[in-house]
């Protein structure tokens, strides 16, 4: 038999946990066909992977790249940090559903996402439309979908409009939910922090997720607080679960979010710990950095948010209404996790924003910025910078510690997720200063967190990237460096691997990752991206 490909040489890591061991394997026809220590059969490409480690791809479990798609189908900064997977739609913000009488006010949600002077085209409506539209594209990595509860709620609900859905809405988004999971979604993601989903109470969420227990698929959610309330929020994301009949559920980029609240992840994970000892399947995912990241609208009380952006940016327009934004954000009144309150505004940074005015305060704090520019308190800049940008600005915000995140990195519960999308140091998708996590998460946990503070072993944390996912997925034949499985590959430098992106400068691709390959082709060589794009849009 002549391979397509055949890696010699290496030391095997192979997704399960299980020791290294030092091997060659042969690729042909996009899979897996043998592992042995030596193989002399005749091969198109020979890689030498001597001192390097060879994993299965990295599967990101929380992913946004379904958002750049459409604008650049390459995704550098992950397929080059070695994801060969990513899990889309989640935060409950994904491209389908789409209904033609919201269609307006989902488009504004779209144009907040996208670079400047880019425009995503949604010629879809169902999610079946939206899966077959992508697979006529190509793109560099395999994605797994997941439909999204913000999506459902404009589409067919409520909406922007704070009160639960009547009895036809109800049975509309369930419709929504249905007709995604039937297309191949691999579940139903929440982000109750984000408008519309902050206005929906937790029976409305259990009624769509019976939908998705009916199929058997995962409830992923960012909980409804990350910070204060963070046991609660972990309380009500398992009542989810359990009372619609899901078993399975993911909490998205699990954290003790400001400094009151570091050390309460024992709580948190001892709630997760007996969740699973009562049968049910929870889980979560971590990035590896002390900032989190989101737009600045969400800071506002969630009132503000009724009717959408334009709502919003009326509201700030007046200015008895931004006294009691200010108000109840200085006081705490507000039911919402409150960043200004709990971080400060110290540690509120701006990360991109679309216009030339605001342009040279991108990575400052909102706390500089109102000294820079001579403004009257950081609230005043906040309001401006939100009515000059009309609400299309990123912020990071500094809010965790280290022995938290060492305590959910470590936890047996928790994989890893970038929490990015795709970007590039290029083109459209190279404007402001994206988190660094959107290209260097895995080679910081690998090059930070294994060989430097030795939290865990290789194995376990290739465990996490790999095996840990695809089986929480439920993918059969990915995940694992095993015959017959599709040759999803990474092969890197255990001493040289680390990420290389900072805050101050995002766009650097990580150093160790050598080679990528995604269903038995080659698209990263030493280093540097092939114009291969041979992902797959995963059906479950």
């Amino acid at each position: 038999m002549v391979y397509d490909v055949v890696i010699k040489n290496g030391r095997i890591v192979d997704g399960t946990g299980h020791p290294t061991f030092l091997s060659s394997l042969a690729i042909k026809d996009g899979k897996i066909t043998k592992i042995e220590k030596e193989i002399s059969d005749e091969a198109r490409l020979v890689i030498d992977a001597k001192g390097l480690v060879i994993s299965p791809g990295f599967i990101d479990i929380h992913s946004h790249s379904d958002s750049n798609i459409p604008i650049s189908n390459k995704l550098e900064s992950m397929i080059t940090q070695g994801i060969t997977t990513a899990a889309v739609g989640q935060c409950g913000s994904s491209l389908a559903p789409i209904s033609d009488e919201t269609f307006d006010l989902f488009k504004k949600e779209v144009d907040m996402w996208s670079p400047p002077g880019v425009e995503v085209d949604l010629s879809w409506r169902s999610f079946e439309e939206y899966l077959t539209e992508m697979e006529k594209g190509k793109c560099s990595m395999n994605i797994v979908p997941v439909v999204g509860f913000g999506t459902i709620r404009l589409a067919g609900g409520p909406g922007y409009e704070d009160r639960p859905p009547t009895t036809d809405e109800l049975a509309k988004m369930q419709s929504y939910v249905e007709e995604a999971l039937v297309a191949g979604a691999f579940g139903f993601s929440t982000g109750l922090i984000y408008s519309p989903q902050v206005y929906a109470k937790t029976e409305e969420v259990i009624e769509l997720a019976k939908i998705v227990a009916k199929y058997d698929r995962i409830y992923f959610s960012h909980i409804r607080d990350e910070g204060a309330k963070v046991v609660e929020a972990v309380e009500e994301f398992i009542r989810i679960v359990e009372e619609s009949g899901c078993k399975s559920g993911q909490i998205a980029h699990h954290k003790a979010s400001g400094i009151t609240n570091w050390g309460i992840s024992k709580k948190t994970l001892q709630i997760i710990r007996e969740a699973n000892q009562k049968g049910l399947d929870i889980t979560c995912d971590q990035y590896p950095y002390n900032r989190s990241m989101t737009s600045l609208i969400t800071i506002l009380p969630p009132w503000v948010h009724i009717g959408g952006i334009e709502s919003i940016l009326e509201r700030l327009s007046d200015e008895k209404i931004r006294e009691r934004i200010k108000n109840e954000m200085e006081t705490g009144l507000i039911d919402h996790e409150n960043f200004a309150k709990h971080q400060g505004f110290e540690n509120i940074f701006i990360s991109s924003i679309k216009t030339d005015k605001w342009a040279d305060i991108e990575g400052k704090s909102i706390a500089e910025i109102t000294k820079i520019r001579n403004l009257k308190d950081d609230y005043e800049t906040v309001f401006t910078l939100i009515l000059d940008e009309k609400g299309e600005i990123w912020i990071t915000i500094k809010s965790m510690g280290e022995e938290d995140i060492k305590r959910i990195m470590t936890s047996k519960y928790s994989m890893i997720g970038t929490d990015g999308s795709g970007v590039s140091p290029t083109g459209p998708l190279s404007h402001g200063k994206p988190h660094p996590r959107f290209y260097g998460t895995f080679p910081r946990v690998l090059g930070k967190f294994v060989r430097e503070e030795q939290w865990f072993s290789l194995e376990e944390a290739i465990w996490k990237m790999t095996g840990f996912p695809a089986k929480k997925l439920g993918l059969e034949d990915r995940g694992l460096v095993k015959e017959n499985y599709f040759a999803d590959l990474v092969i890197f430098n255990p001493e040289t691997v680390i990420d290389e992106a900072t805050f101050d400068d995002p766009h650097r691709f990580s150093k160790g990752i050598e080679y990528v390959i995604v269903n038995g082709k080659i698209t990263v060589e030493k280093g540097i991206q092939n114009e291969v794009l041979e992902g797959k849009i995963l059906r479950k």
